[in-house]
């Protein structure tokens, strides 16, 4: 894993003084969010930032949704979150939580829960269908789902199931939480096929905290809540914050709330990739030949046994692929 950090963190706090101002990189941008909603009667509503019209990856991350506060029952909830068995190809599955608790299973025989502040990470491989299902005593769910494209050398891999709690790492005005990669002195234990950098931050009111980070890797910020200043740049909460690769200090502002943001980030990803519904691939007849093994599976039964397998201990009846569109996949990078 890259992202060692050869300096500490510089920590200050909007008492101590007015800080410089930093000019945003070039190529810097504000990604806002187009609201999607995940389906049935009660359509629970995600906010995708990635892929964006102007931007597919950020390093090998190639999917950000991000969800809640949603209450779950009453006549404004949402019913929480129920999400049939599906079908995965060439890429990982990040889940991670702010509020409430999802059971997440899958074809290869994992059962697990997800909680707030510790990471399930999935790797699809070959091919791999699970379910996420929000459990009866969650009232809020509040969270986040995002997806790193596999290499060429890795996305045929077996499948694989990796879970983390990471500790928080504190300091003046701040608290993170490492969940893949290295920041802050901490380094998460879980490999990845790609360098990849994940983390919760936590800022107080007027903060400015000033991370060691690898030149080599292109970040992102997803502000959860408050108001935050990325490398010059100012967001809202649920903008995204690009910002490419050359900088080795990543410079973050609070406003007058408290801050909850997501950094991502990781080498330019350097291979261009096909992502269709739940597939990542690498040509438009591979995906077409991932959807029809998926669909053969399918009967008025539920899941018969195929490339996919079925998950362990799932009920719910499986989702079927939508439609292919009328012109060919074209290739992201």
């Amino acid at each position: 894993m890259s992202n060692l950090e050869e300096r500490p963190a510089v920590v200050t706090c909007a008492a101590g003084g007015a800080q410089p101002p930093v000019s945003p990189p070039r190529g810097t941008e504000v990604i806002t969010p187009r609201e999607v909603p995940l389906g049935g009667p009660r359509a629970m509503t995600v906010r995708r930032t990635l892929p964006s019209r102007s931007r597919s990856l950020i390093g090998a991350w190639c999917f950000v949704d991000h969800y809640g506060p949603d209450p779950v029952s009453g006549p404004s909830g949402s019913g929480g979150m129920s999400v049939a068995p599906h079908p995965h190809t060439g890429l990982q599955t990040v889940s991670w939580l702010f509020t409430g608790e999802i059971t997440h299973r899958d074809s290869a025989g994992h059962h697990a829960a997800v909680r707030p502040g510790e990471l399930n990470l999935m790797t699809a491989g070959r091919g791999i269908s699970h379910s996420e299902v929000s459990t009866a005593g969650t009232e809020v769910l509040h969270g986040a789902q995002l997806w790193v494209a596999l290499p060429e050398d890795a996305r045929h891999d077996e499948p694989g199931f990796a879970h983390h709690a990471p500790q928080p790492v504190t300091g003046p005005g701040y608290q993170a939480r490492v969940f893949l990669g290295s920041l802050l002195g901490s380094r998460s234990p879980v490999a990845t096929a790609t360098p990849l950098l994940g983390a919760e931050l936590v800022l107080e009111p007027g903060a400015h905290l000033s991370l060691t980070v690898d030149p080599t890797f292109e970040h992102g910020v997803l502000l959860d809540g408050g108001t935050l200043t990325v490398a010059g740049r100012p967001a809202t909460e649920h903008d995204l914050v690009y910002v490419p690769p050359g900088q080795d200090r990543l410079d973050l502002a609070a406003g007058d709330e408290p801050v909850r943001a997501l950094l991502i980030g990781g080498p330019p990803f350097g291979e261009a990739i096909v992502m269709w519904w739940n597939f990542v691939g690498r040509s438009h007849e591979e995906v077409v030949a991932f959807r029809e093994a998926w669909q053969a599976q399918i009967t008025e039964d539920g899941l018969v046994e195929g490339p996919f397998g079925r998950p362990t201990g799932e009920s719910l009846p499986p989702i079927p692929a939508p439609e292919l569109p009328g012109v060919r996949l074209k290739e992201r990078r």
